[in-house]
């Protein structure tokens, strides 16, 4: 392939694309080459890609390409031109007649923008895991979206805990009733949801996705794409179309989480969510940073919320409930419990307790998803 390129591209999907290449891109790193996208034009398309070593985005998109080429660009440099460009304008893209090599023309009616480039040779290449020991499945992007939106609130940002900054994607029951699992969990709170195996993950190993993998996941697909996915020991890889997101994968041991999620609590709360949500809000609203603790007080009937704090003062929420056990009183972070809070679904939820030292397990009408929390001392 020639680096003589010449074509052109509309604004639009360009500035989509080097959007999502910009957010996996490394804004400070020490190798420059980091820095660019991979440009490729070949056969009336472009071809983009964006690497930080750690996950590699490729995209295409639609060109005019009068001579095929390759090069690498200053991503963030490119975006920002593209981004000030006329919505619907086209965008030239060449090489310039008997230049060096080392610099890149990018035109738009009368702005003309001279950028630097880097030899496609030193752009690294994460490859795709391999097909010999990788299962492969296929998700509706909205199945997908709703494994990880129940359970990337609850990854730890711990970096000491490194195999917590992750979601443990793995397989769990029997042959008639496995389910494709998430877990999270940060060690004050834990969060999980399962989905129907699909087809081609039954027996999958268990992989650990990073949290700005996660976060991409989320943010590139949408809820009615086909998504393909393919899981090796080391690397995660999912497309949709011509939209490729290949990582790494977290080497580490997820801890039992099955040790942390009781089974005996025997006391049973229920209440309204919203209303438990916006309550948890109001009440959280003279906490401190360091001083997040809400504290419930449950008996028959009634749950009371209160928070107090020496520099602001204090708050008080009273809720109806469903409540038969002895009264006790419990603490927990304001900003978790609203957290998981806004995760639960249905009108009503179900409130687990043993005592006020104990993991408390909560649940809304998705049987697939259930939530541990922790209690703080108050």
């Amino acid at each position: 392939m020639t680096n003589n390129l010449k074509a052109s591209v509309e604004q639009v999907p360009l500035l989509r694309c080097l959007t999502r290449m910009t957010r996996v891109i490394e804004k400070r790193n020490t190798v420059p080459i980091l820095a660019n996208v991979l440009l490729r034009f070949d056969v009336d398309r472009l071809w983009v890609t964006g690497t930080d070593l750690d996950i590699k985005l490729s995209d295409s998109l639609a060109a005019r390409v009068e001579r095929s080429g390759e090069t690498t660009v200053p991503a963030q440099l490119l975006h920002d031109i593209v981004r000030k460009m006329p919505a619907g304008a086209e965008i030239a893209i060449e090489q310039p007649e008997g230049g060096s090599g080392g610099t890149i023309v990018v035109k738009s009616g009368r702005s003309r923008f001279t950028l630097p480039t880097l030899p496609v040779t030193d752009f690294p290449n994460l490859s795709e895991p391999g097909s010999d020991d990788a299962s492969c499945f296929a998700m509706r992007g909205a199945d997908l979206q709703r494994l990880i939106g129940r359970t990337e609130f609850a990854i730890s940002s711990e970096e000491t805990r490194y195999y917590l900054n992750g979601i443990y994607l793995h397989t769990h029951g029997g042959d008639n009733s496995q389910t494709l699992r998430a877990v999270a969990t940060d060690g004050h709170r834990l969060a999980q949801a399962d989905f129907p195996v699909p087809d081609g993950a039954r027996g999958m190993r268990g992989v650990i996705v990073p949290r700005k993998t996660v976060g991409e996941i989320a943010r590139l697909f949408d809820a009615e794409d086909d998504i393909s996915v393919s899981v090796s020991a080391s690397k995660i890889a999912l497309s949709s179309g011509e939209l490729v997101l290949v990582s790494k994968l977290i080497d580490g041991t997820f801890p039992d989480y099955n040790r942390v999620v009781p089974i005996n609590n025997s006391k049973t709360l229920s209440v309204n969510r919203v209303d438990f949500e916006e309550a948890t809000g109001r009440v959280a609203v003279v906490s401190t940073e360091k001083g997040r603790a809400v504290r419930l007080a449950i008996e028959p009937g009634k749950l009371v919320l209160s928070v107090t704090n020496p520099d602001s003062g204090s708050a008080v929420e009273e809720l109806e409930v469903e409540f038969s056990g002895e009264p006790m009183q419990i603490g927990f972070n304001s900003q978790y419990l609203g957290d998981m809070l806004r995760r639960l679904s249905g009108d009503k939820i179900t409130v687990k307790l043993a005592d006020p030292g104990s993991p408390t397990l909560f649940s809304g009408s998705d049987p697939d998803a259930l939530y541990v929390l922790m209690p703080m001392r108050v």
